[in-house]
């Protein structure tokens, strides 16, 4: 195992320093899901809930958390995002939705941070909207599974 790259020979925190680092094609996919009762589930497939498009929203929230990521986790560089996709995908069983951000960058540094925080707070996001029916919401498996680009090269979750 490697060492611990966010603190410095003194064990301090630190940002890491990227000015040296190749400018690649980064790419990370991320994903997790919220468990809800069935009839919450029901509520946003219908599109009827009070507040509104949940999935739309929280698709918006999402793009929205990737891209100011770095003002939410103290050592992540703020990134030029090319692109950022935010997919959900609705289960019977358990009753849930399945959310999943792919975020790209031409860069220094990877992008897992923004993958894994456009998933949660798109969580979050559908959490809220549908609080008022359903406050027994469980955000669960929030993970990278993949990841492209850089020196260290590809990773896929097993």
């Amino acid at each position: 195992m490697t060492t611990l790259t966010h603190f410095d020979a003194h064990g301090q925190a630190h940002m890491v320093d990227v000015a040296a680092k190749a400018h690649t094609h980064r790419t990370a996919v991320a994903t997790g899901r919220i468990d809800m009762l069935a009839a919450t589930l029901a509520v946003i497939e219908s599109g009827n809930a009070k507040k509104g498009d949940v999935l739309g929203i929280a698709r918006i929230a999402g793009i929205q958390a990737a891209k100011k990521t770095s003002d939410l986790v103290p050592l992540c560089h703020p990134l030029a995002l090319t692109r950022v996709a935010v997919e959900f995908a609705t289960l019977a069983e358990p009753p849930s939705v399945q959310c999943t951000a792919t975020v790209e960058t031409v860069g220094p540094t990877g992008v897992e941070m923004e993958a894994l925080c456009a998933v949660q707070v798109a969580l979050l996001t559908i959490y809220d909207m549908c609080k008022a029916v359903d406050r027994g919401m469980v955000m669960q498996g929030v993970r990278v599974v993949e990841k492209h680009g850089g020196k260290s090269g590809s990773f896929v979750a097993p």
